[in-house]
């Protein structure tokens, strides 16, 4: 055949002219008879998969989006996480929309505002509380927690949090459940699960995440034994880990990647000395905490490889909120800003080139009440009534859409934590789908940015009336959100 032939053969197919076999084959005679007639061979049946998937949470504390890898950042390692997103899917505008543990931690369960469920640090998951938990009991699943828990309203004025039993009552409806309250020491962390005679207390051998990952671990294999027997059933299991959380240390190995005088800054870190000398100190331990997260991370999905539980296992990897490490001069959580908010959304696990789960990355503007909601949907469960999120799980599998999408995200700080590096003064935010933000302090506009041209936020325009047309349209939607959460809080009139 000469180039012209094929030239031709080839327009005709991307035209679509080249569409039954037998018109194809027609079409392709001048390649020779060896290329003509029907496949030499037959197809077999795939080998049929479990009704229902299973699904695993993986989250750290205050890792921020902007630390992965694959999103830019120069200093950071995170090989397993950036496998995950190119065989899963990542919502890129994925955001905590109270950026602190324990708020998080009660929406994340229950997809309810934080007003409505968990206002503030070391408030306690609400008695009687509903969680994701009972939902997929009720669908027949074995649901598992390991990790830290920070929903039993302790607080750590009177004695150190590792030491507080959680009720076996208000443990969120987990069957099994290995957790601690709140532990600020990666290399002391105790743990406590079971009740009565039962009950067990004790501390985790070495650094906390790798510990808490051999728990879950040994869970799956568990999971793959039972199936093995004929006993199995599908699973939904949580680990949460604190790193990267100061203190910012991780194992030597770890530690040994990152010197602080070569990490390289954000644009917006302040430039006072004594804040790019902490932001270095920091960062250095932080990265070493991501990237032996990241190891981990890596570990689960290998166990999951060699059990055979990958093929029908969704893995969600996600954070509580993010850290400024001196980002606009400040350090820590609880601020609107989008080093504190934005956190990772990575939707990976099964088979998706072959079972029909997409890939890719997706500017979804997913906040935390939303994870719940897209859990249950991947696993083909309707989210019940008392579920307020959003259903995103049609980016990661092959089905129509549960509803329309909100246009913005909602922001709260309730009740401030009064910790140092915070902002002590409640407000209220929206981020919307087309680029921009705007937080009120009580009757004062705060902040205002346009994210599209002003990722760092360094241009607030929130007392600029050149803007006014577009304030007016944020506080606005901000005064929608206000009303149909049921939320409390004084807006400025314009």
């Amino acid at each position: 055949m000469n180039r012209r032939s094929f030239l031709q053969i080839a327009s005709l197919a991307a035209a679509g002219s080249v569409a039954a076999p037998g018109q194809q084959n027609a079409a392709l005679t001048g390649l020779g008879a060896q290329y003509a007639g029907e496949p030499a061979g037959h197809h077999i049946p795939d080998p049929p998969l479990p009704a229902r998937p299973n699904v695993i949470w993986i989250f750290g504390d205050q890792f921020r989006a902007q630390a992965l890898s694959q999103n830019g950042d120069p200093n950071s390692r995170t090989p397993s996480l950036a496998r995950a997103e190119i065989n899963g899917v990542s919502f890129t505008n994925h955001l905590s929309g109270f950026p602190l543990c324990c708020p998080f931690r009660g929406s994340l369960l229950t997809s309810r505002y934080p007003h409505q469920c968990v206002p503030g640090h070391e408030y306690p998951l609400p008695e009687g509380q509903k969680t994701i938990a009972d939902v997929f009991n009720e669908h027949g699943y074995h649901t598992a927690y390991f990790g830290k828990w920070h929903l039993g309203g302790w607080h750590e004025r009177n004695g150190r949090a590792a030491f507080f039993i959680t009720d076996p009552n208000r443990r969120g409806g987990f069957q099994e459940w290995i957790g601690y309250e709140n532990n600020n020491s990666q290399w002391d962390c105790w743990v406590h699960g079971g009740s009565g005679k039962n009950a067990f207390h004790y501390r985790l051998p070495g650094y906390e995440t790798d510990a808490l990952t051999d728990l879950l671990i040994k869970y799956l294999k568990d999971r793959a034994e039972d199936e093995k027997n004929g006993k199995g059933k599908p699973f939904f299991a949580v680990l949460s880990v604190q790193p990267p959380h100061d203190p910012n240390v991780a194992p030597e190995s770890f530690m040994a990647n990152y010197d602080p005088a070569k990490i390289i800054l954000r644009e917006n870190v302040a430039k006072a000395s004594h804040v790019i000398e902490r932001a270095r100190r920091e960062l250095a331990g932080y990265y070493a905490q991501i990237e032996n997260l990241d190891w981990n991370y890596g570990r689960v999905i290998k166990t999951l490889e060699d059990t055979g539980l990958l093929q029908n296992t969704h893995v969600l990897f996600f954070a509580d909120h993010g850290d400024m490490q001196g980002s606009h001069g400040m350090f820590r959580k609880t601020n609107p800003f989008e080093e504190s908010i934005r956190t990772p959304m990575i939707l990976s696990g099964g088979l998706p080139t072959y079972d029909s789960w997409r890939m890719g990355r997706f500017p979804v503007l997913s906040n935390h009440v939303d994870i719940a909601p897209t859990t249950l949907g991947l696993c083909g469960i309707k989210k019940p009534d008392w579920m307020l999120g959003t259903d995103y799980s049609h980016y990661r599998i092959s089905k129509p859409a549960a509803g329309p999408e909100p246009d913005s995200a909602y922001l709260q700080l309730v009740i401030p934590s009064g910790h140092p590096d915070s902002i002590n003064t409640p407000y209220r935010g929206i981020v919307t789908k087309d680029g921009w933000k705007l937080v009120c302090f009580e009757n004062i506009c705060w902040l205002m940015f346009n994210l599209n041209e002003d990722p760092y936020e360094e241009v607030n325009l929130a007392q600029n009336n050149k803007y006014i047309v577009e304030r007016r349209r944020l506080l606005s939607r901000l005064k929608q959100w206000v009303a149909d959460t049921g939320d409390q809080f004084s807006l400025p009139a314009d």
